[in-house]
């Protein structure tokens, strides 16, 4: 064949569209390494792209997708032999190169990291850049010093892609988890992936003029942003940590420094799609360890690219639970 399928967006007269069409192979050979793609995943950056963000995604038309596990049909660097099992996931994939949602992808070598062996490209991409961004998270906590025996670790959005990661590997390592959700039917399935407590949002919500509160928790694993960061924040016991990857909940801190200057707070950025190779490395062996596909699996709703759009609505409307993994091959 001389055609793949691709889930594109394109522009016309103003609107974002979103269709499947078929793609000349040619134009995979202008990078190092093609990639015949099993899985994807859709992700928030996804959603964006997919209506239009120009934040995320400046030309079209474009394929989303920011994360792949598939096997290598080619490679012009001589990195990796044709069937290597391979995960791609952040730098540029999905946003200004194309990405996942196709059947094949071609991307620079330097982007291609081999699987790990105990995962199947189904697993991998279950964890995908959510499990990466938790772990990424979680290993910055840890390198902070914070340990099980300082307290409980809050997981905001819990019943996200992050959150559910976040919630099965605290737990592994022995911390008492907190899961925050606005979803209270999903209170069971986060207790069986390890959650200890399971608070509303206005058990964690905290009020704006109140500079610093009651120390509740150790530590928090954000993935929301916004007043729920500075609340996890207020309430953090004395030389504790929180890692924030998310906006959903707004891109303002409302927050005076307190927190930061009495009672030595570590607030740790977590920026996935620009880790270095070295450390994705790292972050791929703490999965490897602590990561279990079987516990999150309830959580990872399977698709194809023709349901991708009924997904991709779940997700901006934040009426999903857990992750979406699209099978593409």
């Amino acid at each position: 064949m001389k055609t793949f399928r691709a889930y594109r967006t394109e522009e016309i007269n103003g609107e974002f569209v979103n269709s499947i069409k078929n793609i000349d192979k040619s134009t995979l050979e202008s990078d190092e390494v093609i990639i015949k793609v099993a899985y994807s995943g859709i992700n928030y950056k996804d959603y964006l792209s997919s209506i239009g963000n120009k934040g995320i995604t400046r030309n079209y038309p474009h394929t989303p997708g920011v994360d792949v596990s598939g096997c290598v049909v080619s490679d012009k660097t001589n990195t990796f032999n044709v069937g290597d099992e391979v995960v791609v996931m952040g730098n540029d994939l999905g946003m200004n190169h194309d990405g996942g949602f196709a059947e094949y992808i071609s991307v620079p070598s330097a982007w291609v990291l081999a699987k790990v062996g105990r995962f199947t490209l189904q697993e991998t991409m279950q964890i995908g850049t959510s499990g990466f961004t938790a772990a990424l998270g979680i290993k910055k906590m840890l390198q902070s010093g914070l340990k099980p025996s300082d307290g409980a670790i809050v997981v905001s959005g819990a019943t996200g892609g992050v959150g559910v990661w976040g919630v099965q590997m605290l737990s592994k390592l022995g911390f008492e988890v907190w899961a925050m959700t606005g979803k209270a039917e999903a209170a069971t399935m986060l207790e069986a992936l390890g959650a200890k407590r399971v608070l509303g949002r206005d058990e964690v919500l905290a009020p704006l003029e109140k500079p610093l509160l009651r120390p509740k928790w150790a530590g928090a694993l954000d993935t929301v942003g916004g007043v729920t960061l500075a609340s996890l924040l207020k309430q953090t016991s004395k030389s504790g940590s929180v890692a924030t990857c998310g906006n959903v909940g707004g891109m303002d801190l409302p927050i005076t420094v307190l927190p930061f200057i009495l009672n030595g707070i570590n607030l740790l950025g977590i920026n996935a799609a620009d880790t270095p190779m070295e450390i994705r490395k790292e972050v791929w062996a703490l999965l490897g360890e602590i990561a279990e596909p079987s516990k999150v699996a309830g959580f990872c709703n399977e698709i194809s690219l023709e349901q991708v759009d009924d997904a991709l609505s779940q997700m901006g409307k934040s009426g999903h639970i857990g992750r979406f993994t699209i099978k593409v091959e």
